[in-house]
């Protein structure tokens, strides 16, 4: 099932015993994060803090820290669930018969889902602070003791473009510097960088709105690393087929969702930056201060009753692995696409989203594992990868165990190992320039003769079927 916002999401996970309440007085100032940071390593629930210190808004977070809660955010009940339905929207398959035209039509219901629908009223607005509007009542949370100061960490950043009046939702972190203003982490990478820069090259203001917890699907689809040109909202219908619903900001010209549970209207300077950061990032490590550009707040709306989502990230594992572990599955498909030879992709959480891509193949020619990793870092944001492993198409790349394994035995690193060098994230504190880095590639794939192979490659060890079937048989009566 889909969901219609936040509440009905926070709803659904109380009665499937996947969130705890808490009505203890909390700090926002670490004391959530630490809880949350327990909480999440142990596989724990979402949390709804209740009492916040300083704040009238109860707080959610851990929403998306398990498999199961990211599959119930999605509508499904495993995340290759929708990948496969992506997929199967992706075949360019034309019907040959009636039965077949028939079969088409839960494709073409989800496509008319993916578009956005303008409303007149919305929840979002159910109240409108324009006069002298504040941050200061939001419980915005301080996660590390080195942090530069309390940061808005799960706001969807909507900005359009001065040059084409494109539409982008991305996921920044926030820094509050007073009541009126935050930094706006926009890396050079991402297009909400882009439409600034283009805003201040004209000499203008570039408008922004901060969508906070509108429904789970939403949310995520801000995190996707959407292909250029694909709307975030139009996916987040696709999503949730159900068409996303939009309203006008009071302010400013852009639209934002109507479901959301707050809304911060405002604009960016040009020419203005402000110092943000330190920041414990998703990296396990403290991203360095630089300077940004700053949000100016103009409006808050809201819902009467408004819960405030967050999320803190931090040393794996945390709820933001799982927000990047739907990615992983949903976009394979996309992937294949480009590269139809890979058979499975793992992006493990340890290694924090572009540092490590392991990727199983069905090998045809000589210098194929080659080919895919020069094929994988020219595909779109997966040129942040710095490591890329490749195995044979009978390797579980989700078992890291088999993946060491397969490793240790199918390399000779004289032969097997690829350096090269590009871009790199910005939060690669390893890399030996900024953004820019070397790359790492493996090929562990079997070896052929005629990639210069002399020797006799062995064949596994695998007990016969008969056997095991005899086995199986008497394995009640063994009493192991």
């Amino acid at each position: 099932m889909s969901f219609d916002d936040l509440k009905s999401f926070v709803d659904a996970l109380r009665v499937a015993g996947e969130l705890t309440d808490i009505h203890e007085e909390v700090d926002p100032h670490l004391e959530v994060a630490e809880i949350a940071d327990r909480v999440v390593k142990s596989g724990g629930p979402a949390l709804l803090f209740h009492r916040i210190r300083g704040s009238r808004m109860p707080l959610l977070i851990n929403t998306f820290g398990s498999a199961r809660r990211m599959a119930m955010a999605l509508g499904v009940e495993k995340l290759d669930d929708l990948a496969a339905e992506l997929d199967a929207m992706l075949e360019p398959r034309f019907p040959s018969s009636f039965s077949e035209k028939i079969s088409l039509l839960p494709r073409l219901y989800r496509l008319t889902h993916m578009r956005t629908r303008e409303v007149a009223a919305a929840p979002c607005q159910e109240v409108v602070e324009t006069g002298n509007p504040t941050l200061d009542d939001l419980p915005i949370i301080t996660c590390w003791p080195g942090d530069g100061g309390p940061y808005i960490t799960l706001g969807q950043v909507i900005t359009r473009s001065p040059v084409d009046g494109c539409r982008n939702v991305g996921m920044y972190r926030l820094q509050k510097f007073d009541s009126k203003t935050l930094g706006l982490h926009w890396q050079r990478h991402k297009t909400g960088a882009r439409h600034y820069e283009a805003a201040e090259k004209r000499g203008e203001r570039l408008e922004v709105a901060i969508a906070l917890g509108p429904d789970p699907a939403t949310i995520y689809a801000s995190t996707a690393p959407l292909p250029e040109g694909i709307d975030e909202f139009m996916f987040s219908g696709f999503i949730r087929q159900k068409a996303t619903d939009l309203v006008k900001c009071r302010t400013i010209g852009l639209e934002v969702p109507a479901n959301a549970q707050i809304i911060l209207e405002g604009y960016a300077e040009p020419g203005e930056r402000r110092r943000e950061g330190p920041f414990g990032d998703h990296t396990g490590f403290y991203s360095l201060a630089d300077d940004y550009p700053v949000f100016h707040l103009t409006a808050l709306t809201r819902r009467r009753a408004p819960i405030y989502p967050t999320i803190i990230v931090g040393r794996p594992p945390m709820e933001d692995g799982w927000l990047g572990k739907a990615t992983e599955r949903l976009f394979l498909p996309l992937l294949r696409k480009v590269l139809p030879e890979i058979v499975d992709m793992n992006l493990p959480v340890e290694g924090i989203f572009h540092n490590l891509c392991i990727v199983s193949i069905d090998k045809k020619y000589p210098g194929h594992a080659r080919k895919v990793m020069h094929g994988i870092w020219g595909a779109g944001q997966m040129m942040f990868t710095k490591m890329i492993v490749v195995l044979d198409k009978e390797a579980n790349v989700q078992d890291m165990a088999e993946v060491i394994w397969r490793l240790g035995n199918n390399v000779d690193p004289k032969r097997d190992v690829m350096i090269t060098e590009g871009p790199s994230d910005v939060l690669d504190h390893a890399a030996h320039l900024p953004s820019y880095s070397g790359k790492l590639g493996i090929d562990a794939t079997v070896k052929w003769k005629d990639e210069g192979f002399q020797g006799e490659w062995p064949q596994e060890l695998h007990m016969s079927e008969d056997v095991k079937k005899r086995v199986d048989a008497m394995w009640q009566k063994l009493g192991i």
